[in-house]
């Protein structure tokens, strides 16, 4: 059962999959934000037999929803409306920095690092979470 991973931003949606057995995540890319946004989220999940969908959820360090978590809830409801898989969320405070660490554990140059590389690699360390808890 593969699960797909979404870290929701104002430009891009980082993408994460999970492997077949649903027991480890990897980045996947991203879909920058747009008219098309939905239906390209929908058409990778359909391509890639995707059996859940797991969106994170930016609450503050208090555990508070403020104005970005009340987006990801709007992006939310319009992508339930695209499709019938399930669709869950997880607390991803601190994603974006797990996922900076990572790639800068990759020893990669920092130009050779995108925000793409980076919103893939939030939504791959969210998922992780998610599949690490046992979904």
């Amino acid at each position: 059962m593969r699960v797909l991973g979404l870290d929701v931003g104002d430009r891009r949606v980082g993408l994460a999959l999970s492997d077949p057995t649903g027991f480890l995540a990897s980045p996947f890319g991203f879909v920058d934000r747009g008219p098309s946004d939905l239906a390209d989220i929908v058409h990778i999940a359909a391509e890639n037999e995707v059996a859940e969908i797991v969106v994170g959820l930016p609450l503050s360090m208090s555990g508070d929803s403020g104005a970005q978590a009340g987006k990801v809830r709007g992006f939310i409801r319009e992508l339930r409306s695209h499709t019938d898989l399930p669709i869950k969320t997880v607390d991803e405070r601190l994603s974006t920095v797990q996922a900076q660490g990572m790639l800068r554990q990759s020893r990669r140059r920092r130009r050779d690092r995108d925000r793409g590389q980076l919103d893939a690699a939030a939504a791959a360390v969210i998922l992780q979470a998610y599949l690490d808890y046992g979904g």
